[in-house]
């Protein structure tokens, strides 16, 4: 298939894009190179991307709406993978437009250009931080949503309303992942595993928000990947037992589906650090902090929809991904 992937040099854009590349699919990857982290590890990431025949690259922004809409018409994309956004729980305090122009007009783009062009299926990127506020646990898509502690947050569940008024009003297909803390190799600069490699390997101290009392429901790249690309195939339907006297906020009498892809094993973040430290081989200097504006203190991810769906769960443990993340690191890097 033609397949557009948006955020195509960034961390889970690539990886996706290479996997897409590597069962034969042609691949449409998009991304405007922002520097909200070092460009020079996006155009590494595109420099693997770039050597397979059946990639192209678009340099855009999804919020310009002339040019979406020409790529779009021009190319006919059988689906799209959207995974350009503004990250970042902690940016979207100091700079707050960002996330308005990328996370929502953006969105809008791309659902007019799904909508006007025939797309199949589009398959976006949402986040376990729309789930704010909320304390039971494990975490379901069946639990509302209402109360995220974020502006981020905010534009996650906002496109999730988005996507599924398309879905409603154009029978558009639509699908959204929610992300539990991803990582692995060529992963994110500003995400914790990359902080603390770094600096502990430059002998600095690593800052250890909530006095280390954290839980993340750590998610290996591949795991997100593998779950990427089984729901694309799996088409969102509408659900016939759908009952609108009682809204599963999960599922919709349109073409509309949202699904968690997490570890379902939440990592204490003391532990997380440990299993860095027996990678490295070198012990953390730690400088304990409070909690940040915008965190919550816990994820965890329950995925029974996602394996009903699709028949897959992740399953790396947090040790091993850490272990192929330090591998890479020393690699690249040269440390």
């Amino acid at each position: 298939m033609k397949i557009l992937v948006t955020g195509a040099a960034g961390f889970i854009g690539m990886h996706t894009s290479e996997r897409l590349l590597a069962r034969g699919d042609v691949v449409w990857g998009l991304d405007n190179l922002n520097d909200y982290y070092d460009p020079r590890l996006k155009k590494a990431r595109l420099a693997r991307l770039a050597a397979h025949p059946a990639f192209h690259f678009v340099q855009r922004d999804v919020a310009d709406r002339d040019g979406m809409a020409q790529l779009f018409a021009r190319e006919k994309f059988a689906r799209v993978i959207h995974l350009a956004a503004q990250a970042g729980v902690r940016y979207s305090l100091q700079n707050p437009h960002a996330y308005v122009d990328s996370n929502l007009v953006g969105f809008v783009n791309l659902l007019e250009g799904c909508r006007h062009n025939g797309v199949e299926h589009l398959v976006y990127a949402s986040s376990s931080s729309v789930y704010g506020g909320n304390e039971k646990m494990p975490f379901s898509e069946h639990d509302s949503v209402d109360h995220p502690v974020s502006l981020y947050a905010a534009t996650k569940k906002a496109n999730e309303l988005m996507a599924h008024t398309y879905s409603h009003l154009y029978g558009l297909p639509t699908t959204g992942l929610r992300f539990f803390t991803v990582y692995g190799p060529w992963g994110r600069p500003d995400m914790a595993l990359f902080l603390f490699v770094k600096a502990i390997l430059a002998g600095r101290p690593i800052d250890v928000f909530n006095q280390g009392r954290m839980r993340r429901d750590f998610t290996y790249i591949d795991d997100i990947v593998e779950g990427v690309l089984r729901v694309l195939g799996h088409t969102a339907q509408a659900d016939a037992a759908f009952d609108p006297q009682h809204p599963d906020p999960g599922r919709s009498r349109a073409p509309f589906r949202v699904f968690n892809i997490g570890n379902h094993d939440p990592v204490e973040l003391m532990d997380f650090i440990a299993a860095i430290e027996q990678a490295l081989g070198r012990e953390a200097v730690k400088n304990f902090l409070p909690m940040q504006d915008g965190d919550v203190p816990a994820t965890f991810a329950d995925t029974a929809e996602l394996d009903a769906w699709t028949g897959f769960k992740p399953t790396t443990s947090v040790r091993d991904g850490v272990g192929r993340f330090v591998s890479w690191y020393r690699a690249y890097y040269g440390v």
